[in-house]
C-alpha cells in the first residue's frame, strides 16, 4: 500500500464516514485519511488506522468509535493502529478541507509555503472569517499542537490554522 492508498470495501464506507473526528467534530475519519484499510476477513470487519501524529490521545476513542459503528450496522470489527506510511496533511479530502474551513481552521498548506508562513512570516494563511490574506501568526501551537494560532488583520478575527504535516 503506498502512501495515498485506500484499501476499504464500499459496503463500509458510508458507515465509516459517519464517524466524526473527536477533535474537529465538524470532520469525519475519512475525511482526515485515517482510516486506511476496511476489508471484511471472514465475518469481521478488520480496520487498519493511521494516527495524525504519533502518540495522538483521539486514536482510542476512534477506533472505539469505529467499532459501535459497525457493531451498529452488524458487524463485528478489530481495529489496528498502523503507523507506516506516516499520516500525512495530504490526506486530508477536499471535502474535509472544506468543512475545516467552514469550521473555522485554515486548510493546510503545502510544505514549503507551510515553513515560510511558519518560520518566515509571509502572509498566505487565509482568514477563515473574511478571506484575507492579512493574516498574522500569533503562536506556533493553537488549541492543540498539530495547530498554530492566527489572527487576521483586518477583521482582527483570532483562527487556528492546521499544520502541514509530511
Amino acid at each position: 500500500m503506498t502512501a495515498t492508498e485506500q484499501n476499504i470495501d464500499s459496503k463500509l464506507v458510508e458507515i465509516l464516514e459517519k464517524v466524526s473526528d473527536p477533535e474537529i467534530p465538524v470532520l469525519s475519519i475519512m475525511d482526515m485519511g485515517v482510516v486506511r484499510s476496511a476489508i471484511f476477513v471472514n465475518d469481521v470487519v478488520k480496520v487498519e488506522i493511521t494516527p495524525t501524529y504519533s502518540g495522538c490521545p483521539a486514536m482510542d476513542v476512534i477506533g472505539d468509535d469505529i467499532k459501535k459503528a459497525l457493531k451498529e450496522a452488524g458487524y463485528e470489527s478489530e481495529i489496528d493502529l498502523i503507523l507506516h506510511p506516516a499520516w500525512t496533511t495530504d490526506w486530508i479530502t477536499p471535502r474535509g478541507r472544506k468543512a475545516l474551513e467552514n469550521y473555522g481552521i485554515a486548510a493546510p498548506l503545502d510544505a514549503e509555503a507551510d515553513k515560510d508562513v511558519l518560520l518566515n512570516g509571509k502572509r498566505i494563511v487565509k482568514c477563515t472569517n473574511c478571506g484575507s490574506q492579512n493574516t498574522r501568526l500569533v503562536s506556533q501551537f493553537g488549541s492543540t499542537a498539530c495547530k498554530a494560532q492566527f489572527q487576521c488583520q483586518d477583521c482582527q478575527e483570532p483562527f487556528d490554522y492546521f499544520k502541514c504535516l509530511k
